[in-house]
């Protein structure tokens, strides 16, 4: 059982943006709530130093090299570095936000961080997806140049298009998402577009609205969007009921295996009405309910005072006490059983099916 994930309005807009401040209402009276910003110590906001600047301080580039062989200072690219320490502390994804800063402060124009590279300031998952490449939008139309890591787009830029977050502009959700199709498969999508959804940073309708517009207008608004049936699909598929990278996986796999539709996020109730817990799916028709057992699970709901194997525990007693007082079955499946899509949905296909036939 949990409860639904806190969203916030942040008041957090950069003072010389040019595009839309997140302080602010949008014109069509809306106001976006999201995360919180990152706390300003937070790594992945460390000062980028150009090579430039270390010179124009008096380091040499032989001096530079020392710190940086001394693990004083942490080479990003060529060109730009960072404290060591802020380096260690980061995670896969947010090596990728670091970089990406660099790439915009040593950029000759102004850039908007896009596609996956605007994914780290909005605290959004990047399961499977690759963060090899940091991906630019230029606001000047043009076409941008050719370097090693980075990809630069030219797509034009409407004003909703972009925001100030964490000091940096990036791509608004609306148009992060809709860019993300055309260089992610579908279940690397949906990670994303459920997360976005559920936090609350958009909406399907506010998407929608703006792949429309996209679909619609002029050639000149459209950098390239090539796989336009993804995007409609994932306009059908993303429900913001679901929470975790696990259960968006989880919900692709039934989709690509024709698997009966269920009710995401399902209220047992006993034969009284009392409500029991939240379950991750349910098929209310064959009276089955389907747990992810993902190890995030348990420690991000951990009460005070208890351990991974005391939440497990838990767990297993609120699944027991439910089907106890419901008559209803439970199947988990876990990150292991995701690789094996064929044989997992024939498991949950002869579940449903044993479950209708004993009714």
């Amino acid at each position: 059982m949990r409860d639904g994930a806190d969203a916030y309005a942040a008041p957090h807009g950069h003072p010389q943006a040019r595009d839309r401040d997140e302080s602010r209402p949008a014109t069509s009276g809306r106001r976006w709530r999201m995360m919180k910003p990152l706390p300003p110590e937070h790594p992945m906001l460390a000062p980028v130093q150009l090579r430039r600047d270390l010179i124009a301080d008096g380091y040499t580039d032989r001096a530079i090299a020392r710190l940086v062989d001394a693990k004083v200072l942490k080479k990003l690219r060529h060109g730009a570095y960072v404290a060591h320490d802020a380096w260690e502390a980061l995670d896969h994804e947010g090596r990728h936000g670091l970089t990406a800063r660099a790439v915009v402060k040593a950029g000759k124009t102004d850039l908007v961080l896009s596609h996956v590279s605007s994914l780290p300031d909005w605290g959004a998952p990047m399961w499977g997806l690759d963060l090899s490449v940091v991906h630019v939008t230029r606001t000047d139309h043009k076409a941008g140049r050719r370097e090693a890591g980075v990809k630069q787009h030219r797509g034009l830029l409407m004003p909703d298009d972009t925001t100030a977050r964490n000091g940096v502009r990036i791509t608004s959700p609306e148009r992060t998402l809709i860019e993300l199709t055309t260089m992610a498969d579908l279940e690397q999508c949906l990670v994303v577009w459920n997360h976005f959804v559920h936090k609350k940073l958009t909406t399907i309708d506010r998407v929608n609205s703006r792949y429309r517009a996209l679909s619609t207008g002029p050639r000149s608004s459209m950098e390239h969007w090539p796989d336009t049936l993804t995007t409609e699909l994932l306009l059908r598929l993303a429900d913001g009921r679901i929470e975790t990278v696990g259960e968006s996986r989880t919900q692709c796999l039934f989709w690509k295996q024709r698997l009966p539709k269920p009710v995401p996020q399902y209220e047992m109730r006993d034969a009284d009405g009392n409500f029991l817990g939240r379950v991750d799916f349910a098929w209310p028709e064959h009276k089955v309910f389907l747990e992810f057992d993902g190890r995030v699970k348990y420690e991000k709901y951990l009460r005070e005072g208890e351990t991974a194997a005391d939440a497990v525990i838990r767990e297993k007693r609120r699944e027991e006490r439910i089907c106890e007082r419901t008559g209803w079955r439970c199947i988990r499946i876990t990150w292991a059983d995701l690789a094996y899509p064929e044989r997992t949905a024939m498991r949950i296909r002869n579940f449903l099916f044993a479950s209708t036939a004993t009714a």
